[in-house]
């Protein structure tokens, strides 16, 4: 948003519920339409709850004097009246009922509320009591009545109120973010709020476009308090916290959790702070052969004296950061160390369980001889009852007479395949017969043609010619 656009604008230009055409009902006392016409009152209920949420993920939302603007909290006062005000339509009159509405429906929640409550915020009572039932029945009948809003007043709530819609969406970005981190070791998943909010803030992104909008302390505060008591995700006491694993037994941060933070956060603060001092180191550099080009000599001096000192810091940096990250290292080393001997704990207790259920080895020998055991009965009585039932079936077939039977079979088999054989041998006698009549006769026709000599050229037609031809078509009918 430039800053000659109103807030107003801004809604009309990205919150879909804000169309020009509805402003003069939003910005109206539609209180009376709870009774009158519910439906267009939740609609203009639900327009402004969305728009304030808008406002808030985008950093837009005025914020309390001297502090940096929230993306998840809402400040309601007399600058987000001012804030909403439109030349044309005015101040929103009925924002009031829309901030007392979304508090009853908890999509806002009171910040100190947010942050000290015991419970989820999805907490609900199976059972509620008798009172709060009549409460409930009676403050619904008071506020059908508009009794209510008269008791309490149509005025703006005032105080900072959590915008649940932000939470969630910030919650999700914080799990697909940090979503590898749950396969590192303790030292990875474990870190200071403020080393988090430096690191990571600026990769959560409530808003398309929102670059330069960033978490706050009271954010992060939120955002913390939500993933530990709503979402168990991570372990947290305010100003450590830890991710969460499958496994992870730990129900709340330990002293050495709260060392290997601190020890991250130095790490990264050194690291910086080494990144500063070589680049001041190089400007100083340049800043004393630039003094020496120029014959400045004092300058020169100068340059090269307070490089030198950054270089002497810069190696103290350098010897605290090695230092640190040795016993980063080690910490690491101790940690896997630590579940491994875990893991091997445990495996040890489940072998011991199961070798309790397997009996031992003399339990064992003795299954398995009464399994050899039972096995060879079994074979005994399977070749008993094989013999048996051969001594049966012998006496009830004669073999002799089985094997008569299969002999006749054969012999009759083997004259089929004589007579077979014999008849195949006849057609072969056969049709050589008829090749060797048919050589003879072509020798016939070969002496016949040979006797009667060659064959005086004719013109086809003549009467010699045509003597010849009958006389050679009587010879080949033969």
């Amino acid at each position: 948003m430039n800053n000659q656009q109103s807030l107003v604008d801004y809604l009309v230009q990205h919150e879909p519920s804000f169309r020009k055409a509805r402003l003069p009902a939003l910005y109206s006392d539609f209180t009376t339409l709870r009774t009158l016409n519910p439906d267009g009152y939740q609609a203009n209920i639900s327009a402004w709850r969305s728009a304030l949420a808008h406002l808030a993920r985008s950093g837009l939302a005025p914020a309390p004097k001297g502090s940096t603007p929230n993306l998840l909290v809402l400040n309601s006062d007399e600058s987000l009246l001012r804030a909403l005000e439109s030349k044309k339509y005015g101040r929103p009159l009925a924002l009031g009922t829309v901030i007392r509405e979304a508090l009853a429906s908890k999509d806002l929640v009171p910040l100190h509320d947010f942050l000290t409550s015991p419970t989820s915020i999805y907490y609900q009572p199976w059972l509620p009591s008798p009172w709060a039932v009549a409460g409930g029945v009676a403050g619904w009948a008071l506020k059908q009545l508009g009794v209510a809003d008269w008791l309490r007043g149509n005025g703006l709530p005032k105080g900072q109120y959590v915008v649940v819609a932000n939470v969630q969406e910030a919650g999700k970005q914080f799990a697909a973010t940090t979503a590898s981190a749950l396969t590192d070791s303790r030292f990875e998943r474990t870190w200071s709020k403020a080393h988090f909010l430096h690191t990571y803030n600026e990769q959560v992104k409530l808003e398309q476009g929102s670059e330069g909008k960033l978490l706050s302390e009271t954010d992060l505060d939120v955002l913390l308090v939500f993933l530990s008591r709503d979402k168990d995700l991570i372990l947290y006491d305010g100003s450590t916290f830890k991710i969460k694993t499958p496994s992870d037994e730990q129900q709340s941060i330990t002293p050495e959790d709260t060392t290997v933070a601190s020890i991250k956060e130095l790490i990264s603060s050194l690291t910086h702070q080494t990144h500063a001092l070589a680049g001041r180191i190089t400007e100083l550099d340049k800043a004393a052969r630039q003094a020496v080009q120029s014959n400045n000599r004092i300058a020169a001096l100068a340059a090269l004296k307070q490089k030198k000192l950054a270089e002497q810091s810069l190696e103290g940096r350098y010897a605290s950061l090695t230092q640190l990250e040795a016993v980063a290292s080690q910490i690491q080393q101790a940690s896997d160390s630590v579940a491994m001997m875990k893991i091997m704990e445990t495996s040890s207790k489940v072998l011991e369980s199961l070798n309790e259920q397997v009996g031992g080895v003399d339990r064992v020998e003795n299954l398995t001889s009464k399994l050899r055991e039972q096995m060879a009965e079994v074979d005994e009585v399977n070749t008993i009852l094989a013999e048996a039932g051969t001594t049966a079936a012998g006496g009830l077939v004669d073999e002799e007479e089985i094997d008569e039977e299969l002999e006749e079979m054969l012999a009759e088999q083997e004259k089929e395949k004589q007579a077979k054989e014999e008849k195949e041998e006849e057609e072969r006698e056969r049709d050589r017969e008829r090749e060797r009549e048919q050589e003879r006769e072509a020798e016939e026709l070969r002496r016949r043609l040979e006797a009667i000599g060659g064959v005086p050229v004719v013109e086809p037609g003549t009467t010699a010619g045509s003597k010849r031809e009958r006389e050679m078509e009587r010879l080949m009918k033969g």
